[in-house]
């Protein structure tokens, strides 16, 4: 009977625990109204999920502690002094997690949201802290607490998860957007801008290989370019990341801030998109216990890209598998969308038309598509022999293929002044592959050839689109190599928890938020390193360089050390109140 009212206490303290997190995913979740039947399925997943491997640990400490201690504790069903330190160590837990989330999606709350959380994870510490002290100085060292000190730490641990959702409010209301009212001039001799997107590149990797003798476009782009480091968006994920690059604005403004939705009963109304950190919640997805639903659609989108910005101005653009660009419109120029390589598939083609514009843009994307489709994988990645298996994670890499002779003929067909192309493949390597491209991050100490490894190789396929890319530049014009985020080696509790739960054991890892980059290249770029800049800088920066006026209700800033004194001093930054609220009138 003793170790089964050990049991309660330790299932009491798994359902507080609970609680806690509910109150984290609410905080990361101003949308979700606190009372509704949207916060009553998730408190029923978290304590499906968390009280159910909180309570076992709880019970396994506590049966540990029977196994060493020389007086056995024999608890009530609900033991004040059992509860204290169960409760307290709960409270330290969530205060912790609650400031670590506050300091990592800080970009993804709005400046209210973000100081509710802020007072909501003051109020946790201070409650933590009174549990603290409550447990150390009433039940510990054989005391025994009064009713009075048994009814203070009920009323801290209630108030505990109260106050932070009393702080944390109903709803967050959205913020209407500023809006534009006149007209902008035409701009018909702008330079031309040609990006390339990267997921997944590393600079640090690419320094080291540049080193070595490898990757010679980069290199040649380094030493004569600027670089700057690139502050990247938590959660570090394509959509939210990019949404930010192609607008100046964090996700607050672009109601974009994560991958997908996630529902804990399917027919919430209002899901969440942020999922805490720290906690292991992705277990949460790959169990079941909620249902994740990916972003695809621009329809979210809530502020205007980069290219409806410069087709104000009359000048075309070409945007390939650029996310959050379906369904494609084109203003001037062309779009083939992230997701045409899914439409390819579809019932006789169907999402073909939807994932590009014009139709021009479409058929030609469709004949690359079709002749990539049926590549040997050999063609896409340089095999390292003849006995080499096709690596499992080919196919962004296969499509990267594609989207670029895609995006060259159409550049050919439509010259236009701003050219954007995405890379997909090295995230894909990077998350199997970066043991082997780098095993001294994992402690090994063995020296592969770096040509033989499949991430090397994939960096090799950049770096030749790259040296492309520059051989196509004229004077004048500007080159920018862009990394949104960068990879590192996965943490090895995430990589434990993969195996545990029968997934696959990634080597790579984004979710820590590392670092992007920005390499600028031309005429009237500056040498060197500037100092870190953030991805909602890309945005302003190329609307400043092709003569523009820069947003003022964008968060970015138009980086003007990224050129030349002689570039700067002739072309001052000029602004704009917002680019938003327009509809363009100008025809293809």
């Amino acid at each position: 009977m003793r170790f089964l009212r050990l049991l309660t206490n330790a299932i009491t303290g798994g359902v507080l625990v609970a609680m806690y997190l509910v109150v984290l995913v609410l905080q990361l979740n101003p949308q979700v109204p606190v009372v509704s039947p949207t916060a009553v399925s998730w408190f029923l997943a978290l304590l499906t999920f968390y009280g159910t491997y909180v309570s076992v640990a709880m019970y396994l400490v506590l049966l540990l502690r029977e196994a060493l201690a020389s007086e056995p504790i024999n608890p009530a069903w609900l033991s004040v002094r059992l509860l204290a330190w169960l409760g307290a160590a709960g409270a330290l837990a969530a205060s912790w997690a609650t400031w670590a989330n506050l300091r990592g999606f800080r970009a993804v709350l709005s400046v209210g949201a973000a100081e509710r959380m802020r007072d909501g994870a003051l109020a946790t510490s201070i409650c933590a802290a009174l549990l603290v002290a409550i447990a150390v100085l009433r039940y510990s060292f054989g005391r025994r607490g009064s009713r009075a000190t048994g009814v203070m730490m009920v009323a801290t641990m209630i108030l505990s998860v109260v106050a932070p959702l009393w702080m944390r409010g109903p709803v967050e209301p959205p913020v209407p957007a500023a809006r534009r009212q006149l007209r902008p001039r035409a701009v018909p001799d702008a330079p031309r801008v040609h990006m390339i997107l990267l997921d997944g590149a590393s600079y640090d990797f690419i320094v080291q290989r540049v080193a070595a003798g490898l990757l010679p476009n980069l290199g040649n782009l380094i030493d004569r370019g600027a670089s700057m480091p690139l502050a990247t968006l938590k959660p570090t994920q394509a959509v939210p990341v990019w949404a930010a690059a192609a607008t100046g604005k964090y996700p607050p403004k672009t109601g974009i801030r994560s991958n997908a939705l996630y529902r804990a009963r399917p027919d919430d109304m209002v899901p969440a998109d942020v999922l805490p950190d720290y906690v292991f919640a992705s277990a949460l997805v790959l169990q079941g216990f909620v249902s994740i639903e990916p972003r695809h659609t621009s329809e979210p989108l809530d502020a205007r890209p980069l290219w409806d910005i410069v087709g104000d101005y009359g000048l075309r653009s070409v945007i390939v598998n650029w996310p959050m660009t379906f369904p494609a419109h084109a203003t001037l120029g062309a779009i083939v969308s992230d997701q045409f390589d899914e439409a390819r598939s579809s019932p006789l083609r169907l999402g073909d038309a939807a994932a590009a514009d014009p139709t021009t843009a479409a058929d030609v994307a469709r004949e690359f598509f079709d002749a990539w489709q049926v590549r040997p994988w050999t063609e896409i990645l340089p095999a390292a022999s003849a006995s080499e298996p096709e690596p499992d994670e080919l196919l962004p890499a296969r499509w990267d293929r594609a989207y670029s002779e895609t995006a060259a003929e159409l550049t050919r067909q439509f010259a236009p002044t701003l050219t954007a192309i995405r890379y997909e493949g090295l995230e894909a390597f990077g998350h199997a592959f970066l043991h082997d491209a780098q095993p001294e991050l994992f402690g090994d100490v063995r020296h592969d050839d770096p040509h033989r490894s499949i991430l090397d190789r994939a960096y090799a396929y950049v770096d030749a689109e790259i040296g492309r890319a520059m051989a196509r530049l004229a004077p004048g014009d500007l080159l920018l190599v862009v990394s949104g985020f960068g990879m590192k080696e996965t943490p090895l509790a995430k990589r434990f928890l993969a195996r545990a739960l029968g997934r696959a054991d990634p080597s790579g890892s984004h979710e820590s938020a590392p670092d992007g980059f920005l390499v600028a290249y031309g005429t009237d770029v500056a040498h060197g390193q500037v100092p870190r800049g953030s991805v909602v800088d890309i945005a302003p920066t190329v609307l400043y360089f092709m003569g523009l006026e820069v947003g003022r209700d964008m968060d970015g800033f138009a980086r003007t050390d990224l050129f030349l004194r002689s570039f700067t001093l002739e072309r001052p930054v000029t602004y704009i109140p917002s680019h938003e609220g327009v509809t363009p009138v100008v025809d293809r």
